[in-house]
């Protein structure tokens, strides 16, 4: 049956059923559904409605009444079950059929040419054929269908893992509960997309919580990528949710068990893929995207695109350009990073004028004050933009940046709002100098800047607003790890009284934290179990959690292989500090410092009291161990191993992690794509390079 013919066919079956609903019958369910799905169809991926909400109500209420009545008949892709129970419990994590990967971006058309440069002599091939589509602002899914029901959903999460948010999926009218995979011999396929709030939605929202005094969303995206997460479907439901789908990353095939038998032939190409999710009902960017030959043809798209940007109806913030043929895109392949066959561009930084209303001076854990512009509020890019760092004292004057200035300000990449330049000559006399306090804005003691330095800096180690960032910064991830803390939590505690330094964290009173509103037995219990989990971190996470000036991830682990306990360092001189690993002259004074301070050292002990391991738990290196004292780098894209996982390996085998080629460099472990290091590694004799199965040969086995 061809498209014109089933939509006057169901349209006059719609107007029929409208005009006498009684003549519904239970004989009718499948047909019903049929009619519904197909009004949800031309609704949300056609947005060509043919009947009225009211009409598409008053249909689905019949639906509704009889799968009441007759329970049994009900279907899991019925437009019945998009609704279902809110979530009692946390989003599952689930893994992805494929690694949801990162796109490679380019900014310019020489980016775009040395791409295709770098695809032309993997595939041996004179030219390629590209396929150019949206590259859309939202909060990306993946879905799978199995014998051609919608199975799970998820977020992309960390690319290998995500969240099961099928539920809440089934909630966006865009997203078919079930599509006729099987007529194409598919039996299990899973589909990529990003969810997204138009722009005409986004608004409305906003402003209905403004009405009710609630805080709007700052952008489409966000808004897009927090509901998903909410964990009451009802109210997804009423979000307004759209879904795009532009890639099919899995597929297995079957016998077809359509009506006819008939078995369609699966497409080759990337641009015929979407057009098959299209013909099955979903909403793909069949109808924004352009095939093209050679990259100045895409080139040339892309610049016809973006000068309409502003009028889709939808945030985008570039395009995506793809190796059409599928094949192409299989010999091509992929680093661990992303795909080879497919590059993201991204559009020009967003800019727009706006005015410099005053400056708000913060101070960091380290005691730096950071001036902050406030403007008034302009969207940029999608974003509501009310506050812009403006850095140091030099780069207010570098900018000659007054109070009531005009200002040219743009999202560098589409996130970072910087100011561009102040327009002088527009001036009225008004303006007035932004004068960079001689004392802390928090606890009034006064700022002292090094000379070799840009930043003016609070001394006082008591200083409030230095105590909670430093806590802050204790907590996190890449720190101590205490999960279920957080900024927001950090902050309700010191200012009720219950946290005044870091030890505190291990004496909190978890009743009076009960008596809190928002605090129920199940976090308390989870945060007590996180904290008390804390206390048996590795030594190089608690000196990068005391948020020491100057040491990274990388020194703190130098440092914690360097001592059997913590307090060691007290002993130590500058020099003994310059001895150390990728330990400079500033780090050594700043590390030296640190373990010559009465008050650091107390809070030390203090937190060994409290139970926090101060002691280097590292493994023991036996004599004979082939790693022990040797010093590794990596460098490319591994195709075995995690970077994080491979370094983790040296250290547990006696070696060590350096953070550049030099001549204390031992091996130099090259991925794909290696770059700068293996150049600079190839000048000094003493390293030895080698490659990923090298380096795993030299594993203990």
């Amino acid at each position: 049956m061809n498209q014109l013919h089933r939509t006057k066919e169901l349209q006059q079956q719609t107007a029929e059923w409208l005009s006498a609903p009684s003549s519904i019958h239970l004989s009718n369910i499948e047909l019903l559904r049929d009619i519904l799905r197909w009004h949800e169809y031309r609704y949300y991926v056609q947005n060509d409605p043919l009947i009225s909400d009211a009409e598409y109500d008053r249909l689905y209420t019949i639906l509704q009444k009889f799968e009441l009545e007759h329970p049994e008949i009900i279907t899991p892709d019925s437009p019945t079950q998009r609704v279902g129970v809110g979530l009692a419990n946390d989003f599952a994590k689930v893994e992805h059929l494929v690694p949801m990967l990162s796109l490679e971006n380019s900014y310019n058309a020489a980016d775009l040419l040395d791409w295709e440069r770098k695809a032309l002599e993997l595939s041996a091939l004179d030219s390629i054929e590209y396929c150019v589509e949206p590259k859309f602002d939202g909060a990306s899914i993946s879905l799978i269908y199995e014998n051609d029901l919608l199975s799970r959903s998820a977020t992309r999460g960390d690319g290998t893992v995500g969240d099961d948010i099928t539920l809440n999926t089934k909630q966006i009218k865009s997203v078919p509960l079930s599509a006729k995979f099987s007529s194409y011999g598919i039996e299990q396929i899973e589909i990529r997309g990003e969810v997204l709030i138009n722009k005409k939605n986004f608004k409305a929202y906003n402003e209905k919580l403004m009405e009710e005094g609630i805080p709007p969303f700052a952008n489409p995206r966000n808004a897009a990528a927090g509901s998903l997460r909410i964990k009451d479907t009802l109210v997804v439901s009423k979000r307004n949710l759209e879904v795009f789908l532009y890639h099919v990353s899995f597929s297995t095939s079957a016998a077809p068990h359509s009506e006819t038998g008939t078995l369609i032939k699966q497409p080759k190409t990337h641009s015929g893929m979407l057009e098959m999710l299209w013909e099955l009902g979903f909403r793909s960017p069949k109808n924004e995207l352009k095939v093209v030959r050679g990259i100045n043809g895409v080139i040339k798209y892309i610049e016809e695109f973006e000068e309409k940007r502003d009028g889709l109806p939808y945030e985008i913030d570039g395009m995506v350009v793809k190796v059409n043929d599928l094949q192409l895109q299989e010999k091509l392949g992929m680093t661990s990073h992303h795909p080879r066959w497919a590059i993201a561009f991204k559009f020009k930084a967003r800019q727009a004028t706006s005015k410099l209303l005053s400056v708000e001076f913060q101070v960091g854990r380290t005691g730096a004050v950071t001036p902050v512009a406030k403007i008034a509020a302009v969207l940029v890019g999608g974003v509501t933009v009310t506050s812009i760092s403006i850095h140091n004292e030099e780069y207010i004057r570098e900018k000659d940046l007054m109070l009531g200035d005009t200002i040219l300000i743009e999202r560098s990449g589409d996130v970072i709002p910087q100011i561009v330049k102040s327009f002088a000559e527009l001036r009225t006399g008004e303006e007035t100098n932004i004068e960079f306090p001689k004392n802390c804005p928090v606890c009034n003691h006064p700022l002292f800047k090094p000379a070799e330095e840009a930043v003016w800096r609070c001394i006082n180690i008591n200083c409030t607003a230095q105590v909670v960032e430093r806590i802050i910064h204790f907590v996190s991830k890449d720190a101590m790890d205490i999960k279920n803390f957080g900024e927001a939590n950090v902050r309700k505690f010191y200012d009720s009284g219950l946290l005044k330094d870091v030890p505190d964290i291990y004496r909190l009173d978890f009743d009076k934290i009960g008596k809190m509103e928002g605090f129920g037995k199940k976090s308390i219990d989870n945060l007590q179990s996180a904290i008390e989990q804390s206390k048996s971190q590795p030594l190089h996470r608690l000196i990068f959690g005391l948020g020491i000036r100057y040491v990274g991830e990388t020194t703190a682990k130098t440092l914690a292989n360097s001592v059997t306990h913590l307090l060691d360092f007290k002993n130590f001189n500058e020099e003994q500090l310059l001895a150390l690993e990728d330990v400079g002259v500033k780090v050594a004074g700043s590390i030296h410092r640190f373990f010559h301070d009465d008050d650091n050292l107390a809070m030390l002990q203090e937190l060994e009291e409290l139970g926090i391991s101060l002691k280097n738990q590292k493994k023991q290196v036996a004599d004979n161990d082939e790693l022990a004292g040797q010093t590794f780098l990596f460098t490319g894209s591994l195709m075995q191993l995690k970077r994080t996982d491979a370094e983790e390996m040296v250290e547990k085998n006696g070696g060590k992690i350096v953070s550049g080629v030099s001549s204390k460099l031992n091996y130099l472990v090259v991925g794909e794509d290696a770059g700068s290091k293996l150049e600079k590694a190839k000048k000094i004799q003493s390293i030895k390079i080698i490659n990923e199965e090298d380096f795993i040969k030299m594993l203990p086995k």
